[in-house]
C-alpha cells in the first residue's frame, strides 16, 4: 500500500474524481490492447478516489469491463459469434470511417475485430469527424442483422451507437486553475510530471524541464518541436499514450492529403483534427508529393495551406522524434545536431527557422521501472482537456515590460522563444494569475535555450544570416544582461583557462568562400629526427600549406624565435584537431609555428589563448578579412585572448561594445612579437 505524500493529499482534496494512482494504470496497459488514456479513462470513472475499498470494487468493474470489451487477438471470431447470437455486443475500439461512393453510404473499420465494412449512419459520422482523419477509441455498440447477411454483399455488422473516449465537461479548466492556487511551483510541476506517469523525486532539475517542454505542443497553437536524442527515452509515450488530440505518424510516407487536405473530396487533414501531429522515426518520413515538405514548411510558418483558390486555417502542433545514433559532443564535431532528419530537410535553413524549439533528447534519462510513479496523478483525460482548452489562451502578454530580449534574437527568434514561455507559463499557471519573476525567468531561459539549439545548427550549415547566436535578456528595465548557452557548446570544444602543454596551440581559421570560420587545435611532438610530419589521413591540403610556411620560417628564423636550438635535427608529429563543421585548417600558420617553437622551447601557450593569422614564405603577416567574425566566433568558444595580426586593429571598429569587452584582443608585428606574447610568462 503506497502512503500519500504531501502532493498527493493535496491533489486529493482539491482534484477528488479527477485522479487516478498511475500504478494501477500500468497494471491494466500491459494486459489490454489500448492506449493509457483508454485505460484511464475507465479507471477515472470508477477508481477515481483515495480511499482503498473504493479503488478495489473499482478495480473490479474496470478489470471485467476490459475483459469483456477489449478484443485480444485470436478472439476476433468470439466476438463476433457473440454478436451474432445476442444481437449485439459491446466493444472498445478505435474506430474510423470512410465513404463507400458505391452505395453512398459511410463505412466503419474496426480493426480490432478486423471488420473493415460496417454500417454507421450518416448522422454519427456527422457527429464524430475524427473517424474519417484518424480516428479515435470508443465504447462502441456493435450489432447483428442476420437478415442482411443473407443479402448478396450485405452488411450484417452496424455500429448502434458509440461515446468517445474523452471528456466532455465544461469546466475543466477552473477546476485546475481553482487547484494549481495550493500548490508551489515545485509541486505543481511534480503533479503534471506524475500526471504523465512519470516519477520527478529522483529527476535533475533539466530532465524535469525536458519533460515539461515535451507538453507545450499540447498548450500552445501551432507549435513546432524538434526531439532527438537517444532510444528509450519516451519520446513517443506523450504523443500517442496520454492524450486522444495528439496523432502519431510512424515513420514511412505522409501524404498530403491525410496531413492537410484531400484534394478531391475537401476532407480536411490531421492538423485540422488533432492539437498535435507528431512525427515519430522522423529520419524516415518522406512525403507522396514533391512539395510536400513546401506545403508543410508554409504551415509550419503561418499555419495555413491553401487547397486550389481558398485557404485553409489549422492550428495542430507539429512534432518530430527522431532517434541519435552517436552522442552529442561526436555530432557536433562531424556536422549538425539536425543530421538525423530526412534528407529534404537537414540542411534546409528555412525549414529549421520555423522550429520553436529543438529539444535535447539526450537529456532525457532512458526511461526504467524506478522512474514511473506509484503517487496520484490527473486522469488522461481530464488533463488533456485541460490542455486543449489552454490552447484558446496565450500568455505572452506576461512577457511584455517584464523581460527585454538582447540584439541577437530575429523577429522569428523572438516569436519561437514568447511562444514556448507562453506554454510553459500555461502548463505551470492554467488560470490567468500573476506569475513571479523566478517562473517567468525559467521559462524565458528554457526558451531562449532551446530556441539557440536551432540557431546554433543553422549556423553550422554557414548561413551567414545566422552568425550572431549569443541570446540574452534583461528582467526588468534596469536589469543586468543575462546570456544564455546551449549546454552541449560547453563540451570538448570549449577552451579552459589552462595553459595548454607545449606543442599545443588553439586557433580559429578565418574560412574562405567555400567554409565557414572554425576552431582548430594544433598539437605537436617533437623528438629525435628530421622534418615534419602531419598524422591527418587524410591530409588537409590547406592545412599542409600552412604548415609548409610555419616549417620555413622557422627554419630561417631560428636564431630570434628558438635561439640555440637547431630545429633541422628534430623530428615534428603533428595532428590537427577541428572542433565545428569547417575541416580544411586554411590559415593557420602563425599559430603552427608558435606550436612548433613551444615544442622545441618546451614552454606552454597561455591559457584562453586564441592566435591566428598566416604567415607566408617571406615572413611577411597576410591580411585577414572577417577579424569580426573571428574575434565573436572566439568569444563564443570561451577565450579568455585573442592574438591577431596587428593590421587587423584598424578592421575591428564593427565588433560590438559587448563582444569587445568580454575578450582580451592583442595584436603582434611579427613572428617573434607573436611568440613572446603566447608564451606564459
Amino acid at each position: 500500500m503506497m502512503t500519500l505524500d504531501a502532493i498527493d493529499q493535496k491533489a486529493a482534496d482539491l482534484l477528488d474524481g479527477y485522479l487516478v494512482r498511475k500504478d494501477l494504470v500500468r497494471t491494466f496497459s500491459r494486459q489490454f490492447p489500448v492506449p493509457t488514456y483508454v485505460v484511464e479513462f475507465l479507471l477515472g470513472r470508477y477508481c477515481a478516489s483515495i480511499d482503498p475499498e473504493e479503488i478495489e470494487e473499482g478495480l473490479e468493474i474496470v478489470q471485467r469491463q476490459l475483459t469483456t470489451r477489449t478484443v485480444k487477438a485470436g478472439e476476433e471470431e468470439l466476438f463476433k459469434a457473440r454478436a451474432r447470437e445476442d444481437g449485439e455486443v459491446k466493444i472498445i475500439d478505435l474506430i474510423t470511417a470512410r465513404l463507400d461512393a458505391k452505395t453512398d453510404s459511410f463505412v466503419a473499420t474496426l480493426p480490432s475485430l478486423q471488420l473493415n465494412n460496417v454500417r454507421i449512419s450518416s448522422d454519427l459520422v456527422n457527429a464524430h469527424e475524427r473517424m474519417l482523419t484518424g480516428g479515435f477509441y470508443a465504447e462502441i455498440s456493435l450489432t447483428y442483422d442476420a437478415a442482411i447477411a443473407q443479402e448478396n454483399n450485405g452488411r450484417p455488422f452496424g455500429v448502434a451507437s458509440l461515446r468517445e473516449i474523452q471528456l466532455s465537461k465544461r469546466d475543466v479548466l477552473e477546476t485546475l486553475a481553482a487547484a494549481r492556487s495550493a500548490f508551489s511551483t515545485r509541486e505543481w510541476i511534480d503533479f503534471l510530471l506524475r500526471s504523465i506517469g512519470i516519477e520527478p523525486s529522483s529527476l535533475s532539475e533539466r530532465e524535469r524541464n525536458a519533460f515539461m517542454l515535451r507538453m507545450v505542443p499540447f498548450v500552445e497553437r501551432n507549435y513546432n518541436l524538434v526531439e532527438l536524442g537517444p532510444r528509450g527515452t519516451g519520446k513517443s509515450h506523450l504523443f500517442q499514450q496520454v492524450s486522444p488530440y495528439a496523432h502519431l505518424i510512424s515513420g514511412g510516407k505522409a501524404t498530403v492529403a491525410r496531413m492537410f487536405v484531400h484534394m478531391g473530396t475537401g476532407q480536411r487533414g490531421l492538423v485540422c483534427q488533432y492539437d498535435v501531429v507528431c512525427f515519430d522515426e522522423i529520419a524516415g518520413v518522406s512525403f507522396d508529393q514533391k512539395d510536400g515538405v513546401n506545403i508543410m514548411k508554409g504551415y509550419m510558418e503561418s499555419g495555413e495551406f491553401s487547397r486550389g483558390k481558398e485557404s485553409i486555417r489549422a492550428d495542430g502542433s507539429i512534432v518530430m522524434l527522431g532517434n541519435f545514433d552517436v552522442d552529442v559532443a561526436h555530432q557536433q564535431r562531424i556536422g549538425h545536431l539536425f543530421s538525423p532528419m530526412p534528407p529534404t530537410m537537414k540542411d534546409d535553413t528555412a525549414f529549421m527557422d520555423r522550429i520553436h524549439a529543438f529539444l535535447p533528447g539526450w537529456d532525457v534519462p532512458k526511461i526504467s521501472a524506478s522512474m514511473l510513479t506509484d503517487h496520484f496523478g490527473l486522469v488522461s483525460d481530464f488533463l488533456s482537456e485541460c490542455w486543449s482548452r489552454l490552447r484558446n489562451q496565450s500568455r505572452v502578454n506576461t512577457i511584455q515590460n517584464r523581460v527585454f530580449f538582447g540584439g541577437a534574437l530575429s523577429g522569428r527568434d523572438t516569436w519561437a522563444v514568447n511562444k514556448t514561455v507562453s506554454g510553459l507559463l500555461k502548463l505551470l499557471y492554467p488560470g490567468q494569475e500573476d506569475v513571479s519573476d523566478e517562473d517567468l525567468e525559467w521559462a524565458v531561459r528554457i526558451a531562449m535555450e532551446v530556441r539557440r539549439r536551432v540557431k546554433e545548427q543553422q549556423k553550422r550549415i554557414g548561413a551567414a544570416e545566422f552568425r550572431n547566436t549569443h541570446f540574452s535578456y534583461v528582467m526588468g528595465a534596469d536589469g543586468v544582461e543575462k546570456f544564455v548557452s546551449t549546454p552541449e557548446l560547453q563540451t570538448e570544444n570549449q577552451i579552459g583557462t589552462d595553459p595548454l602543454e607545449p606543442g599545443q596551440v588553439w586557433t580559429i581559421s578565418p574560412g574562405s568562400s567555400e567554409e565557414y570560420p572554425g576552431l582548430y587545435r594544433i598539437e605537436i611532438n617533437e623528438g629525435p629526427g628530421t622534418g615534419v610530419k602531419i598524422l591527418n589521413k587524410p591530409i588537409p591540403a590547406a592545412f599542409r600549406e600552412s604548415m609548409g610556411y610555419a616549417e620555413q620560417n622557422l627554419y630561417a628564423r631560428a636564431k630570434q624565435l628558438v635561439g640555440d636550438k637547431d630545429p633541422r635535427h628534430h623530428e615534428f608529429t603533428v595532428q590537427l584537431r577541428a572542433f565545428d563543421a569547417a575541416k580544411s585548417g586554411a590559415k593557420l600558420s602563425m599559430a603552427a609555428l608558435v606550436a612548433l617553437c613551444t615544442a622545441l622551447l618546451k614552454k606552454s601557450v597561455r591559457g584562453g589563448l586564441i592566435i591566428v593569422g598566416e604567415i607566408n614564405l617571406g615572413g611577411s603577416i597576410e591580411p585577414i578579412h572577417n577579424p569580426v567574425d573571428i574575434a565573436e566566433n572566439a568569444v563564443e568558444k570561451g577565450a579568455g585572448a585573442l592574438l591577431m595580426p596587428v593590421a587587423c586593429r584598424r578592421l575591428l571598429f564593427d565588433l560590438s561594445d559587448d563582444m569587445a569587452t568580454r575578450v582580451d584582443i592583442q595584436f603582434y608585428s611579427d613572428a617573434r612579437d607573436a611568440l613572446l606574447k603566447a608564451i606564459v610568462e
